[in-house]
């Protein structure tokens, strides 16, 4: 079972450590995500130079502010830097996200999500010129880029899963309960089948939030703290947390939609805690780890420090859940 860690956000230099600390304890991976202040293709390069054996990818970025092309030129350039395999997670992100700050419009991101994921596994096959007609990107007479990018996909519903099985290497699955990840799967699994793919070859590579202190309570805390952000932020979001809470997903989502972030973080139940990540003790945490990691369908859990968790729960969680 390979295991991975997602970079917490901070400056370049920051994120150079953390990596080469996480090799030092035995992660297979560090990914990086990206919102706003860091690059994540500037991070992984610099991450690159920094470590020996580990395997770098993208966790994610976003299928509306770079083309296919600039994603998939990004991604090669990284292969020739890393020491290790490179993935590419790439996602639809969110209507904040994309128009907010980006000045995209946020059309069709199912769609997008697809034929961004095709055309940049076509962009880095080594051979040939690509040509393609799609709804949302069309390209003409270009040669291909000799790169092994395999392309992870960040997807929560049904349709977006489907395009996983379609066009994907890997599936990222966030804020859906663990319990249901095996049943969320079978979309995926059933698509892949019909498209003449194998199934097993998509890695299942699930975000674990996770935080771990000494106070049991304090890391249950940053937990809740990261589900009301997305839940509140994003109705994706809100929507898979709903398929298992739905009542108090409502919740979280009126009140942080008011502005009452305290009465959005107070609405995550104890059972969403446990349901939707890993937090407690570092006895407690590594056991649950461990279920999450041992459920049928992850291949490659992925684990996520909640933004904004102070500069010992992350030590401690990094240190409590390695290898």
């Amino acid at each position: 079972m390979s295991r991975g860690v997602v970079l917490p956000r901070g400056d370049v230099a920051a994120a150079r450590q953390f990596a080469v600390r996480c090799e030092d304890l035995g992660y297979d991976a560090c990914w990086t995500g990206e919102l706003w202040g860091r690059d994540a293709f500037v991070t992984l390069t610099a991450v690159a130079d920094a470590v020996e054996r580990i395997d770098l990818g993208t966790a994610i970025v976003n299928v509306f502010s770079r083309s296919p092309a600039t994603l998939a030129a990004a991604a090669s350039s990284i292969t020739e830097v890393a020491p290790a395999d490179v993935r590419l997670g790439i996602g639809p992100s969110t209507p904040k996200a994309v128009e907010d700050l980006h000045g995209r419009s946020y059309d069709r991101p199912v769609r997008r999500l697809h034929e961004t994921a095709e055309l940049v596994g076509a962009f880095t096959a080594g051979e040939g010129r690509v040509d393609y007609e799609g709804e949302t990107v069309s390209v003409a007479d270009f040669p291909a880029l000799d790169a092994d990018v395999p392309i992870y996909a960040a997807a929560l519903g049904p349709a977006a899963r489907r395009a996983t099985g379609r066009v994907a290497d890997g599936w990222l699955p966030h804020n859906l309960p663990f319990a249901e990840l095996s049943n969320a799967f079978q979309t995926v699994a059933e698509t892949a089948h019909r498209a003449g793919r194998d199934p097993d070859d998509i890695t299942v590579a699930p975000y674990v939030p996770a935080a771990v202190a000494d106070d049991a309570e304090r890391a249950r805390a940053a937990i809740r703290g990261h589900l009301a952000y997305y839940v509140g932020s994003g109705d994706g979001y809100r929507r898979a947390v709903a398929s298992a809470f739905p009542e108090a997903a409502d919740r979280i989502a009126e009140a942080w939609g008011t502005g009452d972030r305290d009465a959005a973080r107070a609405a995550v139940t104890e059972e969403m805690v446990d349901a939707l990540g890993v937090a407690g003790t570092p006895e407690t945490a590594r056991e649950r780890f461990r279920e999450v990691a041992a459920l049928d369908a992850v291949d490659h859990p992925i684990v996520v420090v909640p933004d904004g968790a102070a500069d010992e729960v992350v030590d401690l969680t990094v240190a409590a859940l390695a290898p």
